[in-house]
């Protein structure tokens, strides 16, 4: 008789922070899309930003709109997991949200390059969990982007010119998946995300679980 997931014993663990970075283009939006489709325990990380809300945006959702000098703020205050300038506006990661989530055992996805990622493992520690999205080829990412039809020729150009400096971090994360087919690249990094679940120093209800098997409860 097989186990229902109620049935399945309870182990309280520590949430992660999911990392996904790749050229534009090479899909982590889409795969980020679908693994926050199937799975209840991830959700993502919203920033901070100081722009100015665009039409349908909701306030906590898609971000934390704030004044500049409130966003000045948590810098000063190193309330921030990661932050970057971007076209003139401010945008970073809230500390104080992750943190809660991790604690109560929920996971946390991160859309970000490679300097973000920088600045969150130096915040994160054993918490990161990074994976690099390649394409299978420089022709293949081209085509992509173009087939977006969400850029002109000038901006595709530029992103690819951006890819290959993108591309050359790879080494500094903790996995690298190749989005040659999507289903099985979103299959690699479910189950990549399912194992480092499982780490041994995640789940701090393994002592007490472990005591009482030792003295035979």
């Amino acid at each position: 008789m097989s186990e229902t997931p109620s049935d399945r014993i309870q182990i309280d663990r520590r949430g992660l922070m999911l990392v996904l970075s790749s050229p534009s283009g090479a899909g982590k939006t889409t795969i980020s899309k679908a693994l926050l489709q199937d799975d209840d325990n991830l959700s993502m990380s919203v920033s901070a930003t100081t722009r100015k809300p665009r039409p349908g945006e909701v306030e906590g959702k898609d971000y934390f709109f704030m004044e500049p000098v409130d966003f000045n703020l948590l810098i000063n205050r190193d309330e921030l997991l990661e932050h970057a300038k971007v076209f003139g506006n401010y945008y970073g990661t809230p500390s104080a949200p992750v943190n809660e989530a991790l604690a109560d055992g929920k996971d946390i996805l991160f859309d970000i390059d490679w300097q973000g990622t920088q600045q969150l493992a130096q915040k994160a520690g054993d918490d990161l969990v990074s994976i690099f999205v390649l394409p299978p080829s420089t022709s293949a990412l081209e085509k992509r982007l173009k087939a977006r039809a969400q850029d002109s020729d000038e901006v595709v150009a530029q992103r690819m010119s951006k890819a290959a400096e993108e591309i050359s971090h790879w080494a500094e994360y903790d996995y690298v998946v190749v989005n040659d087919d999507m289903d099985q690249c979103i299959a690699e990094v479910k189950a990549i995300l399912k194992a480092e679940r499982v780490r041994r120093f995640r789940r701090p209800g393994l002592l007490n679980f472990v005591k009482s098997l030792t003295e035979g409860y």
